[in-house]
């Protein structure tokens, strides 16, 4: 792939005050290029979370350059970094964060707010982004009458709509009973594969991983492995 990446991060650390600082990333470097569908696995304490914070902008590295589509996250004032996570870098939770007062169609409007369009067109963009995860029939419901699987599609669906730079997703599957994760996981791939979305999955589910073209693998802060497993697949089969 050609181009400006997506996503970039070149020697990023992190720490966090304490005596002595706790280092929770430590010198990690990855691009995630337009129509790349990237998992990030690694053990518990590996940093995993606190990459997915630092590539949404919710935090700020120590050291190193956060980039999306070429701008680098440390340059930007508090307000102009509001306006990129707004506009240009969604984040799916394995808690889906959606208004319970709120339909699910009036849910994924909502996250449309900072558009400079207007509400009618905010609702048909949320209808058409619902309609692409399979709920154009659930539209009115409320969370509550839901399931765990279709609530957490309304949320793919309120991070897709703004088609961000790339989609963020922190244990997608987490709160999700295995049959429905697996839904999930292939409503994710399909995503990348017919939407073009550019998603970097935060997962211990070894099925999400498996399911990602691409595995990039952290230890310690590090990452120690970033390999194309179509790639590899095919070189096995040859």
């Amino acid at each position: 792939m050609s181009g400006v990446p997506a996503l970039s991060l070149r020697d990023v650390t992190k720490s966090y005050p304490g005596s002595p600082p706790v280092a929770s990333v430590r010198g990690a470097t990855m691009r995630v290029m337009p129509g790349e569908m990237a998992a990030i696995v690694g053990p518990s304490g590996s940093g995993k979370t606190t990459l997915l914070h630092l590539s949404a902008g919710l935090e700020r590295p120590t050291s190193g350059t956060v980039e999306i589509e070429g701008k680098d996250l440390a340059a930007l004032s508090d307000d102009a970094l509001a306006g990129l996570r707004a506009w240009r870098v969604s984040v799916i939770f394995q808690q889906f964060f959606l208004l319970d007062a709120l339909s699910a169609l009036d849910n994924v409007a909502t996250g449309l707010t900072y558009q400079a369009v207007t509400a009618a067109r905010r609702r048909d963009i949320a209808a058409e982004a619902l309609d692409i995860v399979g709920l154009g029939h659930r539209l009115s419901h409320r969370p509550r009458q839901l399931s765990g699987g279709e609530r957490q599609r309304v949320a793919i669906a309120r991070a897709i709509a703004r088609r961000p730079a790339v989609v963020l997703a922190d244990e997608p599957t987490g709160n999700l009973d295995q049959a429905t994760g697996q839904e999930v996981i292939g409503l994710l791939t399909r995503l990348n594969r017919e939407h073009h979305v550019t998603l970097v999955v935060i997962t211990h589910d070894a099925s999400v991983a498996a399911a990602a073209p691409r595995r990039i693998e952290l230890r310690d802060g590090r990452v120690v492995r970033d390999e194309n497993q179509l790639t590899v697949s095919e070189g096995l089969a040859t």
